[in-house]
């Protein structure tokens, strides 16, 4: 089992830096220009679609917001300009009945057998559920959510109609049509406690954003031990945002310039995007990992994180491309199976990221990786930690 690697799709060429212009040739893009144009800009996204397959990609996350795009048409327009490449499309639960978003689900899947994968976020943040006039707390959310995926599950499985009650979801007679040719991948985001009971019961791979790894074995032994009586074994995904370049310090060179591009747009941002991610667990971990210095591990950069709030995936590799592809290893060596990797200047890194993913999945082939179903031997784990 290779180790499976995951970018982002995007409808316009976007980031913290600037991220692109909406000039014509989406090719010549800049991390200094701000975004341009339509929120949706399909020549853009064919091309970083077509970017991320030859790349070698697996999938891109198709990712939400409640200011987004919708993901299902995006997603399609995706598999439809690609042959491989997958996606992992990111629902909240809570605004589409479980057994629409499960037909909607198998019916993408119709169109692109084994291509699509299910992304669970629940909603960390009170401000942009809202906003789509979701007005429930956190801890129910997540127990909304743990119902919404026992529904979701049997319309995907269930050859004759079934009646559910749950606390958020009545169902009589449930059935679909369409069934996904194979189990669509359940894929889990959140790092309360709350989301860890739901995910552990619900997750094929439980994602945690870049932490250093000793913050990444003591969160995949809390899944795991959350998972074991519920029979199951998750696998796990770590988000990353690499900064290579031909020497370590040409790396760091660019990271300083997307420091100070990020500090400068910082404030319009905020004010844009509400961004305040004091109450999620997950952001608030890399900000007390920030806190504690810039840099941790062997290369993993916090500065962008501080500057941002640790809004999402903010944490970064700095390197050379053999010295981001080590770091990347160090992390499966933990039984981390799957690698979301996203720049910050999306297009151009997308088809840079192409040399890491050879120079990652030769080494773990050279080392036997098969995968994170099974956790890695005690020594390992301890050395990887103590790299």
């Amino acid at each position: 089992m290779s180790v499976e690697f995951i970018g982002i799709a995007a409808t316009q060429p976007v980031s913290e830096t600037g991220g692109g212009t909406a000039a014509p040739s989406f090719s010549s893009q800049s991390e200094s220009h701000a975004a341009q144009g339509p929120a949706i800009q399909p020549a853009y996204l064919r091309e970083l679609a077509l970017a991320h397959e030859q790349a070698g990609f697996d999938r891109v996350l198709v990712a939400h917001s409640s200011a987004s795009p919708d993901g299902f048409t995006v997603a399609d327009q995706v598999l439809t300009h690609t042959t491989r490449l997958g996606v992992l499309l990111a629902h909240r639960p809570g605004f589409v009945s479980p057994t629409l978003a499960a037909r909607k689900f198998a019916t993408l899947d119709a169109f692109h057998p084994g291509r699509v994968a299910l992304h669970v976020i629940t909603g960390g943040d009170d401000a942009d559920q809202a906003r789509d006039g979701d007005l429930t707390d956190k801890p129910t959310r997540y127990r909304r959510t743990d119902e919404f995926l026992d529904v979701v599950r049997r319309t995907w499985t269930s050859a004759e109609p079934f009646d559910y009650d749950g606390d958020f979801y009545q169902v009589r007679g449930g059935r679909s049509a369409v069934l996904p040719a194979r189990p669509t991948p359940v894929y889990f985001g959140g790092a309360s406690q709350d989301a860890v009971r739901a995910g552990a019961k619900h997750a094929d791979v439980y994602a945690f954003w870049g932490e250093p790894l000793a913050g990444i074995a003591e969160r995949t032994a809390e899944v795991r031990a959350a998972a074991a009586p519920h029979g199951r074994t998750p696998n796990f995904s770590v988000s990353l945002r690499p900064i290579p370049a031909a020497t370590e310090a040409e790396a760091w060179r660019r990271a300083e310039d997307i420091l100070r591009l990020t500090k400068e747009r910082a404030g319009a941002l905020r004010r844009a995007f509400d961004l305040d991610h004091s109450t999620q667990v997950g952001s608030q971990r890399l900000l007390d990992v920030a806190a504690r210095g810039d840099v941790h591990d062997k290369r993993l950069w916090t500065a962008v994180a501080k500057v941002t709030g640790a809004a999402g995936n903010s944490t970064a590799l700095v390197g050379s491309y053999e010295q981001v592809a080590e770091s990347l290893v160090d992390y499966t060596a933990l039984g981390v199976g799957t690698l979301l990797i996203r720049g910050f200047d999306p297009l151009a890194d997308a088809r840079d990221y192409g040399r890491l993913i050879d120079l990652v999945r030769a080494e773990t082939e050279r080392r036997g990786f098969v995968g994170n179903r099974v956790a890695p031997a005690a020594g390992v784990l301890t050395a990887a930690v103590g790299a």
